[in-house]
C-alpha cells in the first residue's frame, strides 16, 4: 500500500489527468478497473474565483471514485491558495495536485503549467500557498525542465518537499519538448534519488513492458498513464497483473465494443447527449484500435449526430464480430479498407 499523506493507494497504477477527458465518467471507468488513483483534468485557479460555472461543475467527485486528486493550474499564489480552499471545503477529493507540467501556450501565458519550470521560485511559492490553505495531501505533476539545457526537476522537487508536498509525478519530457520525441527515464530517476516522498513515472506508457521498464529504470513508486488508458481501461489490470506474474487475458473484440458502448452511454448520460455523443467521435477509434473492419465504424460514428445512432452502429458492428470468425494477422485498419 501507498500512502500519500492521508490518502491510500491500493496499486500501482495511476491515471492521469487529460484535458476534456479525465471527468468523473472517465475516473470512476479507470477505478473500476483497478487504478489506485485518478487525477482530474486541470482546473483553472482564475475560473473558481470569478465563480465559472462549467469549472464549479468539474470539481464534481462521485462517491464510489476515492481515492481521486483535483488538478489545480494557475500561476498566482494568492488565486491558487483561493482554489485550494474552495476545494477543500466544497469537494471531497482526496489530494490536490498543481499542475507545473501542461505545455499548451494559454496555459504558459497564465505562468502555470510547464512555465514554473522556468520560475522555480514561483512554483514553490505558489506548492507553498495550496499547502497552507488546505487540510489535503498536495502533489504536484512537472516535466523534466523546461528544455534539455534546463533540467531541474531533482533540485525543484526537493523544495517542493521541503515546504510539504507529498508526492511529486515526473513526466520524463521537457516543456519545449511537448509531446514529441521520447520520454527520458533518466530524469525520472534523479527526481527519484532527490526526494523521500513518492514519485510517480510518467511518459510513454502503453503497454506492461512499458510499464515494467519504468519500475526498473526509475524506481517509482507508482505509475502514471494517460493517453495509454483511453479506450484500454483493462491495461491497469494487466499491468498488476504482469508485475505479480500472474496470466493476464487480452479482452475479446466483443467486449471491447462493449465497453465503447457503456462509455458512451455514460458519458451522454453525463455531459448531455449532444455534448456526449461529440466527444465520443473522438474517443471511438481508441476502443477499437487494431481491431477488424474497425476504419468503416470509425468513419460512421465520426458522422454519429445521436447516441442511438452511435449505438446502432458499434452494436451492428459487436453482432458482426460474433458471428465471424477472428481474422489472423489482419489489423482495424487493414481490414477497414
Amino acid at each position: 500500500m501507498l500512502k500519500i499523506g492521508t490518502a491510500e493507494l491500493q496499486g500501482h497504477v495511476i491515471a492521469a489527468p487529460l484535458a476534456g477527458i479525465s471527468n468523473p465518467v472517465y475516473r470512476q471507468v479507470n477505478h473500476d478497473a483497478g487504478a489506485a488513483l485518478t487525477v482530474s483534468e486541470m482546473i483553472s485557479d482564475k475560473a473558481l474565483h470569478y465563480h465559472n460555472a462549467r469549472t464549479f461543475d468539474m470539481c464534481r467527485v462521485y462517491e464510489t471514485e476515492h481515492p481521486v486528486s483535483l488538478q489545480l493550474f494557475g500561476g498566482d499564489p494568492e488565486t491558487m491558495a483561493e482554489a485550494a480552499e474552495y476545494l477543500t471545503e466544497h469537494t471531497a477529493c482526496d489530494i490536490i495536485d498543481i499542475n507545473m507540467g501542461c505545455p499548451v501556450p494559454k496555459v504558459l501565458k497564465s505562468h502555470a503549467g510547464s512555465y514554473l519550470m522556468s520560475d522555480p521560485d514561483l512554483a514553490v511559492r505558489i506548492a507553498e500557498a495550496v499547502v497552507r490553505h488546505t487540510d489535503r495531501p498536495v502533489t504536484v505533476k512537472m516535466r523534466a525542465g523546461y528544455d534539455k539545457e534546463h533540467i531541474n526537476a531533482p533540485e525543484l522537487a526537493k523544495r517542493l518537499e521541503d515546504i510539504g508536498v507529498a508526492a511529486i509525478a515526473v513526466h520524463g519530457r521537457t516543456k519545449t519538448q511537448l509531446y514529441r520525441g521520447v520520454s527520458d527515464n533518466r530524469y525520472i530517476r534523479m527526481v527519484k534519488e532527490a526526494v523521500s516522498i513518492p514519485v510517480f513515472g510518467n511518459g510513454d506508457i502503453r503497454t506492461c513492458a512499458d510499464a515494467e521498464r519504468m519500475f526498473e529504470e526509475t524506481g517509482c513508486d507508482a505509475v502514471m498513464i494517460g493517453r495509454g488508458l483511453v479506450g484500454k481501461p483493462y491495461l491497469i489490470r494487466q499491468i498488476e497483473d504482469h508485475l505479480a506474474g500472474r496470466p493476464y487475458t487480452e479482452p475479446g473484440y466483443e467486449e471491447r465494443t462493449a465497453l465503447c458502448i457503456a462509455y458512451a452511454e455514460k458519458l451522454c448520460a453525463y455531459e448531455g447527449e449532444h455534448t456526449g455523443v461529440s466527444m465520443m467521435r473522438g474517443l471511438v477509434s481508441y476502443y477499437l484500435d487494431g481491431m477488424p473492419y474497425a476504419a468503416r465504424v470509425r468513419a460512421e460514428c465520426a458522422k454519429a449526430e445521436s447516441l442511438d445512432g452511435l449505438r446502432n452502429t458499434l452494436e451492428e458492428y459487436r453482432e458482426k464480430l460474433r458471428r465471424m470468425k477472428e481474422p489472423d494477422g489482419e489489423t482495424g485498419d487493414q481490414a477497414g479498407r
